[in-house]
């Protein structure tokens, strides 16, 4: 198991920045990927960005503007917010991907952090 625990969240001006924080109390090395998803009142979670050995991934709303990026040293992921947009407001939850033992793909989650933006 792993806690996951985020931070960074706030509120800032539309056009403005924020860093948010994931800290895994395991190595996250040993995760297949490590994410960030995002969920706003009445409506689904969806995948901001996904980082794994060799790839990233950002869904199309955030590309250009947002970075995903990974401490393995330090078991942090961040998640770089730039160019912010009212639309960019919601909770983000950090999330951790993994296989178990009998091959079935298992997910961890943390608390969330609450993102605002204003327009």
């Amino acid at each position: 198991q792993v806690q996951l625990v985020e931070s960074g969240g706030g509120l800032v001006q539309a056009g403005g920045s924020l860093r948010l924080s994931c800290a895994a109390s395991r190595s996250i090395i040993n995760f297949e990927s490590m994410g960030w998803y995002r969920q706003s009142p009445g409506n689904q979670r969806e995948l901001v960005a996904r980082i794994t050995s060799g790839s990233t991934n950002y869904a199309d709303s955030v590309k250009g503007r947002f970075t995903i990026s990974r401490d393995n040293a330090k078991n942090l992921v961040y998640l770089q917010m730039n160019s912010l947009k009212p639309e960019d407001t919601a909770v983000y939850f950090c999330n951790a991907g993994a296989t178990d033992v009998t091959g079935l793909p298992r997910d961890f989650w943390g608390q969330g952090t609450q993102v605002t933006v204003s327009s």
